[in-house]
């Protein structure tokens, strides 16, 4: 006896197509871990935060992609964004300051734009505009520091997996080299006091998680392994800086988005220095010297 074939329906068809891309993945995985980050955390607030953070970030996005194209799209960059919001915002922040902090990091994706892509990672942007407007804290909750050895053994393998599938280890160990070469040697040369909390819980967790599932964002980073090793490279030293500077507690988010506007400059001068094409698809090229 045969079995009648199941017939799917466009909409499904496409909602398992993304499960199996980087984003649905990543979608996933943020997901899993903020279960875990919650279960670890222990608090009401916690939750409340989160689910604030990722439901506006979602309808900004929706409205914002209503008002431009006429289209109802599923909001999972905006969704991600309010996840990454929400782990790092400190949870006992007024429910306003997730909600306002949501808003800025997905208005800056459609505000802050080049031909290709935006220009900043939203989540970092909206942190630190938050940050700057509202004093608002950064507790990296979500990075699951209570947790300990296993919580980054969780970061790590998902993250692992995560910069592997959008090829962008040499970027995400970059960054990790010169981050703690520079604090080493920022140790090594006197200054150990001032900069051991960086390799403790839970400032280790947070660098972790800024690195696997922040510094990596494809839309605003490059994609060859050399230009990668120079943007970790100059988001780390970048980071060094502001840090030892102002002690700015959000050093990483600042440096990212330092890094995120010499990378759109990066491209624009790349895209200026390719020889435009003709209809025919012929370079086109100026006049012969005679």
């Amino acid at each position: 006896m045969m079995v009648p074939a199941v017939r799917t329906t466009p909409q499904f068809r496409a909602a398992r197509r993304f499960t199996k891309t980087p984003k649905g993945i990543l979608l996933f995985i943020l997901g899993a871990i903020a279960v875990v980050a919650l279960l670890d955390s222990r608090t009401e607030t916690a939750l409340a935060s989160l689910a604030v953070a990722t439901a506006t970030a979602a309808a900004v996005d929706m409205a914002i992609a209503w008002s431009t194209r006429r289209a109802v799209l599923f909001p999972s960059g905006g969704i991600l964004t309010g996840l990454i919001v929400g782990l790092v915002l400190s949870p006992y922040e007024p429910l306003i300051v997730p909600a306002a902090t949501a808003t800025l990091a997905i208005a800056s994706k459609h505000l802050f734009r080049s031909r290709q892509a935006n220009v900043f990672n939203p989540a970092a942007f909206g942190l630190v505009a938050s940050a700057i407007l509202f004093s608002s804290g950064h507790s990296w909750w979500g990075a699951m520091p209570d947790l300990g050895f296993p919580g980054v053994v969780i970061l790590v393998s998902t993250g692992w997996l995560i910069a592997d599938r959008i090829h962008k280890l040499p970027l995400v160990l970059t960054f990790l080299g010169a981050h703690f070469l520079l604090f080493t040697v920022s140790a090594i040369a006197g200054n150990a006091s001032g900069v051991a909390e960086v390799f403790r819980s839970p400032d280790l967790q947070a660098v972790l998680f800024f690195a696997l599932f922040m510094l990596d964002d494809p839309p605003t980073c490059p994609t060859k392994y050399r230009d990668q090793a120079v943007f970790g490279t100059g988001t780390a030293a970048a980071g060094f800086i502001l840090f030892q500077t102002w002690g700015l507690l959000y050093f990483m988010l600042a440096a990212l988005l330092v890094a995120n506007a010499g990378e759109a400059l990066r491209r624009r001068w790349v895209l200026r220095r390719k020889p435009r094409t003709t209809a025919a698809g012929q370079a086109k090229v100026g006049p012969a010297k005679r």
